[in-house]
């Protein structure tokens, strides 16, 4: 966008510039105090200067973009970071819960009598259904979370 508008101004120069070349090569006396020069063209003098500024205007511009392409970068990396540690975090947890588990099944299993293996048998059922339904709500709502992180990274 900004090339764009640097080369309309520069068109516009480069016109206004074609139709007053008379004025602007026109012979004017220039004293800078400690020199004085004849006959200097002061119109092409003040159009070179004009350019000075417009250059600085674009290489500012180009600066502050891409200062801001690199804090953007920056932000979308810490985001990936987390995103990533978050992730590792929850695998720890749900593997601890998933031990936690197992060593509760292998205690209802010890402790379960043989006459009572029927009502054992369906609080363990129970139980890794409910373990299912943790685990699926558990995976969709990761899924959310990496879907929007991907929304919001690009």
């Amino acid at each position: 966008m900004r090339i764009v508008i640097l080369i309309v101004f520069l068109v516009l120069i480069v016109l206004l510039a074609a139709l007053n070349m008379n004025f602007l090569t026109d012979p004017h006396p220039l004293n800078l105090g400690f020199a004085t020069y004849e006959n200097m063209p002061m119109g092409l003098l003040l159009l070179g200067l004009l350019l000075i500024p417009l250059l600085i205007f674009y290489f500012w511009a180009g600066v502050t973009k891409l200062r801001a392409d690199a804090d953007s970068a920056k932000l979308l990396r810490d985001m990936d970071a987390l995103r990533v540690s978050l992730d590792s975090q929850e695998a720890s947890r749900f593997a601890q819960l998933q031990s936690s588990l197992d060593q509760r099944f292998t205690e209802l299993g010890s402790r379960a009598l043989p006459d009572s293996k029927a009502g054992s048998a369906a609080e363990i059922a129970s139980l890794a259904a409910r373990i299912d339904n943790l685990q699926r709500d558990l995976n969709l709502q990761l899924d959310q979370i990496d879907d929007y992180l991907k929304r919001k990274l690009g």
